[in-house]
């Protein structure tokens, strides 16, 4: 017969073994749900800042050709070829203000169809090179069967739809050179007349949609509803044709913003959104990365319930008045976690099983709080330099953007944009740790001269601030503090790292010309690069 204490023990171990794998079960389903939102938040976070950084520039190409197509059919008065001429120098002439004001611009084009004049093609202007817009020859089409909506695509699609189109990625016959393009049919009295178009920079898209990276070898890319790519940062779409394109993953076309699918034999989940020209947007990350941590944190939570259960069998015997109370704290502060709660403290501290489990417990729950917390900094906060990165800065410029929209006459506000001379010499003559120590002396100098403002780091070597307030009624006064400071710190460097060669430009918001905040980035940035090139000049 078993004593009553033996009994009591016995039950007391039973209770207690069954108290921490309720515990643990808890927290293990707790952490895998809790795991499994944040990476699809993050996910999704990802891919709505790459919309709406993609939407801005997408929807800025379709309102500039929009606003020339809309030109162009208002102002045909007959077709004529004396009628064609005037009429393709006017549009011309609104053509090229809207293509300078649109970023990332290479060619732009208006092509009437030969069937309404052989003798008026219209015309073509590129500019390669960065050095301003100059007329091409227009090529002959003549030759081509305008029908067929598989030749000529930027031309033959928008005549066969009458709807203006989108085209992927692909390699200029004539100019061989990768863009992807937007062409709008202008019709007139119920008649097709031509196509206007504009090729812009397939490598910028490209740049801002790589720039999307999430665990180590998460990425992002882009492709339609259909699953045909448009932009791949590891296949290279432009150079392959529709048949050499890699067969769609089962899974990728779906209509759920959250979907999972196979890829060259590696599991993944992603998180898609629609953008404003067709494409869709998709961060996909493999599952393994994605699930790793949780996984480990399940594991170490199955490892110290084992532990516990079996350094309480032991000791139970000697500390069974001293357990009930504990396992009680223990067990609210698991509810308080499976609530979402991570703001307790377990005050339990003896030496003993119980008091393990509770300070593992606070530390896995602490690592927990600590690890979202870093997640979320991660987005918006820059490494290296602790202000905040380009994403944040998207984000400013949004917000700014939606104050313009809604046409607010108190909107006062300032860009500054630095660049950072030599970095690259620096990095290659002393070592990426000295060039570190010159983007944090130069962030240092920004920060402090500019206090009051938020300061960006947008580039390896370039930063940004936004001056509002009494910084923006500063204005002047603290470019002068940058500048007096930026030559004490040369003056007083020992070594070259330590110097500040930082050029500036900063442009002031001016509602009559600046009708979207990017003009008054670019602005700045035509400042700066005139800075950047006086320093030199007077370094010589």
């Amino acid at each position: 017969m078993h004593s009553l204490r033996t009994r009591i023990t016995m039950m007391t171990v039973w209770v207690v073994a069954v108290a921490v794998l309720i515990v643990t079960v808890v927290s293990v389903m707790f952490i895998r749900s809790s795991e499994r939102r944040e990476s699809e938040q993050m996910l999704l976070l990802l891919a709505e800042t790459g919309e709406r950084n993609l939407d801005y520039y997408f929807d800025s190409v379709q309102k500039s050709v929009a606003k020339v197509s809309q030109f162009a059919e208002e102002d045909l008065t007959g077709l004529k070829s004396e009628d064609l001429k005037g009429h393709i120098d006017r549009v011309a002439k609104i053509f090229e203000e809207a293509a300078y004001r649109t970023n990332g611009v290479l060619t732009y084009y208006y092509r009437i169809d030969p069937e309404i004049s052989d003798t008026v093609k219209g015309f073509w202007y590129t500019n390669l090179e960065g050095e301003g817009f100059k007329e091409h020859e227009v090529t002959d089409i003549t030759q081509y069967d305008t029908e067929d909506t598989s030749k000529l695509v930027w031309f033959t699609v928008p005549k066969s739809t009458g709807e203006p189109v989108w085209l992927p990625p692909y390699i200029t016959d004539n100019l061989d050179v990768k863009v992807i393009s937007y062409n709008v049919p202008i019709i007139w009295r119920n008649q097709f007349i031509g196509v206007i178009g504009i090729e812009i920079d397939y490598g910028m898209m490209a740049e801002q949609v790589d720039s999307i990276r999430l665990y180590k070898n998460g990425y992002a890319f882009l492709s339609n509803d259909q699953g045909d790519l448009f932009f791949h940062p590891r296949i290279d779409v432009a150079e392959l044709t529709k048949e050499m394109m890699p067969p769609v993953p089962d899974g990728l076309v779906s209509d759920t913003t959250f979907l999972r699918y196979v890829f060259q034999g590696v599991e993944k989940e992603a998180a898609w959104l629609p953008l404003c020209n067709g494409m869709r947007l998709i961060v996909s990350v493999p599952l393994s990365e994605s699930d790793g941590e949780w996984q480990s944190l399940i594991l170490v939570i199955f490892g110290v319930s084992l532990l516990v259960i079996m350094s309480l069998s032991t000791f139970v015997l000697y500390y069974t008045r001293h357990i009930t109370r504990p396992l009680e704290e223990l067990t609210e502060a698991a509810e308080q976690v499976d609530k979402g709660n991570y703001d307790f403290t377990l005050n339990y501290d003896q030496d003993d099983e119980v008091g393990r489990l509770t300070k593992t417990f606070q530390r896995l729950v602490n690592h927990l709080k600590d690890h979202i917390n870093d997640l979320n900094m991660r987005v918006y906060v820059d490494a290296l330099t602790s202000v905040k990165n380009k994403g944040a800065f998207s984000t400013a410029l949004d917000e700014l953007q939606k104050r313009m929209d809604r046409d607010d006459k108190t909107l006062a506000f300032a860009v500054g944009v630095f660049d950072c001379d030599n970095l690259k010499q620096i990095n290659d003559q002393y070592g990426h740790d000295k060039g570190d120590i010159y983007l944090k002396t130069a962030c240092q100098l920004i920060c402090k001269v500019f206090q009051h403002s938020p300061v960006f780091r947008i580039g390896g070597d370039e930063f940004a601030v936004i001056l509002q307030n009494d910084d923006y009624r500063n204005r002047e006064e603290l470019v002068r503090s940058f500048n007096i400071r930026k030559e004490e710190i040369c003056a007083k460097a020992e070594n070259r790292w330590e110097q500040v060669r930082v050029a500036m430009g900063l442009s002031v918001y001016d509602p009559e010309i600046d009708h979207y905040v990017i003009d008054s980035v670019r602005r700045a940035d035509k400042l700066m690069y005139a800075d950047k090139k006086a320093g030199k000049k007077a370094a010589e």
